[in-house]
């Protein structure tokens, strides 16, 4: 894989960024989600073992039961519970609970518990639900509008008044109202001797203030952690800033990929990112993932994976790296493919913890030579003759005679193209028209 993104890779990539000056380590930042996610992660780990024929029948009395167990309040465990779920700490089979996978990390992945808490932080609107009497358009203005908030609070680095974020997000709401054409209602009747009051600012003819959708988004970012409020002012938490400039370098990202990747299809993006270097790779691919259900992503990654170029084959089973334990199943399932299985393999064995420079030592040395082909069909493709000739190191074969007799037996699809571009690579003329003859009678089918 290493000599297939070398084959695209140039030295025009953007430049990884680095976090606002002040930010803590991950492992700070990891403490501190954990801290925010305490009562939920206990409550996912209580809801992991009751599944016996003593589990409550019904939620109201399991939240009762986890409440007496946990010496929690049952509005603490009905919020914790909200939380976790949020957070994949606990999925939904049916009406059975099972642990996420991100519980069973949380102890030894600092990565995997703050994508957790961004998971909470990006759903603070339903884990903090509005007040009932409020009509869902205005909250979902609001709530379309709060990234700008977070943004002028990201921006200036410290406590910020209410007014000023009102301000801003009466201006935004306005803004949006503009964008659909929405003009404010009119009174059905001629106007009286007497004026009518004026409405507050950003408030339509019957509609809740502004301010007051205002304090309920503030409120819901400080019940996840995100910010702090004190006299009238808001500031960002360590972990809100982090999670704000996260959210801003994707947008970025995304801005400055060659498609636009994260929108586009999976082939598209992997198109986009194949000349990137690994790390801002896996970031694209975590913005991309990110915007996808697990499920429609794995599936369309795999979708690609079984198409004609070798390339994204690849870069797609890299993709899946990032997706982790949720693709499991999926990727175990293409193992059954041939044009899969060496890559699924590898995949299935750097999950289960082997070093990925010793993961290649379960394949077969047929499936490692079909492997090897794919990966020159790549290099063919989309790189120079140089790269090719240096991708024969990687065979396990010593020999190029060797290596022949074995592509030649292996039946990849690609193996006329691979022969035909290695000996017109290759600077021995000798061994170079052994290949040639070779790719001749795969062709036709001769010994």
């Amino acid at each position: 894989m290493a000599s297939a993104r070398r084959a695209v890779t140039t030295r025009r990539t953007r430049p990884a960024t680095r976090p606002p000056e002040g930010t803590p380590a991950p492992a700070e930042l990891a403490r501190q989600a954990r801290s925010v996610l305490a009562d939920a992660v206990r409550i996912a780990r209580w809801a992991a073992v009751e599944r016996g024929p003593a589990a409550a029948r019904s939620v109201p009395e399991a939240r009762q039961r986890a409440a007496a167990a946990l010496d929690l309040t049952p509005e603490k465990v009905r919020a914790g519970w909200d939380r976790a779920r949020l957070a994949g700490l606990i999925e939904m089979h049916g009406d059975a609970a099972r642990p996420g996978w991100r519980l069973h990390a949380w102890d030894r992945d600092d990565m995997a518990v703050l994508r957790g808490w961004v998971a909470l932080f990006d759903a603070w609107s339903l884990a903090h639900p509005a007040p009932a009497d409020v009509a869902p358009t205005a909250v979902a203005e609001v709530v379309e509008a709060v990234p700008q908030v977070l943004s002028l609070l990201q921006l200036s680095a410290g406590p910020v008044a209410t007014e000023t974020l009102l301000d801003l997000l009466q201006q935004r709401v306005a803004e949006l109202r503009e964008e659909r054409c929405e003009v404010p209602p009119a009174t059905t009747e001629p106007a009286k001797a007497e004026p009518a009051k004026a409405e507050p600012a950003g408030t339509a003819a019957g509609e809740v203030p502004v301010s007051a959708l205002l304090d309920w988004s503030l409120e819901g970012l400080a019940s996840v952690g995100a910010l702090t409020l004190d006299r009238g002012q808001a500031t960002l938490t360590p972990l809100g800033n982090w999670a704000v400039w996260v959210k801003l370098e994707q947008i970025c990202v995304a801005a400055q990929s060659p498609a636009g990747n994260i929108e586009q299809s999976a082939e598209d993006m992997l198109r986009g990112c194949a000349r990137l270097t690994p790390g801002p790779a896996r970031a694209e691919y975590r913005a991309w993932i990110a915007a996808r259900t697990v499920a429609g992503a794995v599936g369309e990654l795999l979708g690609v994976a079984r198409g004609e170029d070798a390339l994204l084959r690849g870069l797609a089973f890299e993709a899946l790296r990032v997706v982790g334990a949720p693709a499991e199943a999926e990727v175990r399932a293409a193992a059954g493919e041939p044009s899969l299985r060496p890559y699924a393999l590898l995949w299935l064995a750097e999950y289960d913890g082997a070093d990925p420079e010793d993961a290649a030592d379960v394949l077969t040395r047929e499936e490692a030579t079909w492997l090897w082909v794919d990966t020159a069909a790549a290099v063919a493709d989309h790189g120079e003759p140089q790269l090719l000739l240096r991708h024969l190191d990687s065979a396990v074969q010593g020999t190029v005679p060797a290596l022949i007799e074995e592509v030649r037996a292996g039946g990849h699809p690609r193996t006329v193209q691979v022969l035909v571009a290695l000996a017109a690579a290759h600077p021995d003329p000798a061994l170079a028209k052994a290949v040639r003859r070779a790719a001749f009678q795969v062709h036709t089918g001769g010994v």
